[in-house]
């Protein structure tokens, strides 16, 4: 069932959830996901601008999670999967706009998961940040760069993202830090914030660039969508990755710290009998 709508608006989520529910019952997994942004040096942008990409990127989320909660609070259960990014705690240059709409959506989970504690609330929140993914956005949204925007490397497929956001929805963890390259963003940001402003400021131009000229005149979907299905993958397919050790490794912890654990026991059992 596929309902197009803007997520800026918050009665057209009611309506489209709504829908759902009257075609398939009651709703246990809500996905926040939409997204919209614009290249550009935060001296060349517009105020209409910041406030469309806010609009969409950060308000969509707050819409959507309302009207999932408005479903499974009176049920006590169900589970809300907010879709965040590296960039949730490390902004990077020229995406100032979607930079801060990330970490909007961080507050305010963080807000939304201590109200559902206090209340002892069996409906589960949780957060994915994601590293660079190959999806077609780089194509579509508003760029003032001279050269195509691409992520910045190392690069993933979509799946791995993807993979992530399934797990998430399944288990009851508070957030999950996809790829390695986000484990290295938000730790090193911890740690040495100045340090990658100072970075960021010699490398951020580049790597979010390739080197291939900019149609300064091609449509963007920041006000309205592009027409037509642009798949799931953007156009650095031969440049992604299609695993993530990392992802796979943090999924699996539980096991991999059992498997520990029980070699940790036999060594020392073994050391005693020696």
């Amino acid at each position: 069932m596929v309902l197009p709508l803007d997520v800026a608006d918050a009665s057209a989520i009611e309506k489209a959830a709504a829908a759902v529910e009257q075609e398939f019952g009651s709703i246990d997994i809500w996905v926040n996901n939409a997204m919209a942004s614009v290249f550009s040096p935060v001296k060349e942008m517009q105020p209409e601008e910041y406030k469309r990409v806010t609009e969409v990127t950060y308000l969509g989320v707050v819409y959507g999670t309302l009207a999932a909660l408005k479903r499974m609070l009176p049920r006590d259960q169900g589970t809300i999967v907010q879709v965040g990014s590296a960039l949730v705690y490390r902004s990077i240059p020229l995406q100032s706009a979607y930079c801060a709409a990330k970490h909007a959506i961080a507050g305010f989970t963080d807000s939304l998961r201590c109200e559902l504690i206090h209340d002892k609330s069996n409906v589960q929140v949780t957060m994915v940040q994601m590293p660079a993914l190959n999806t077609p956005q780089f194509g579509w949204v508003k760029s003032r760069l001279k050269y195509k925007a691409q992520p910045v490397p190392p690069i993933f497929q979509p799946e791995v993202g993807a993979r992530a956001i399934y797990w998430a929805a399944h288990h009851s963890r508070r957030e999950i830090y996809a790829g390695w390259p986000t484990v290295e963003a938000i730790v090193g940001n911890k740690l040495a914030p100045g340090l990658l402003d100072r970075y960021l400021g010699k490398t951020g131009f580049d790597s979010q660039q390739t080197s291939e000229p900019e149609d300064p005149n091609r449509p963007s979907n920041l006000w309205q969508p592009l027409k037509g299905d642009h798949g799931a993958h953007g156009t650095f397919d031969p440049q992604a990755r299609e695993t993530s050790l990392e992802l796979q490794a943090s999924l699996s912890r539980r096991w991999i710290g059992a498997g520990l654990a029980a070699i940790a026991a036999a060594v020392l059992l073994a050391s005693r009998r020696g």
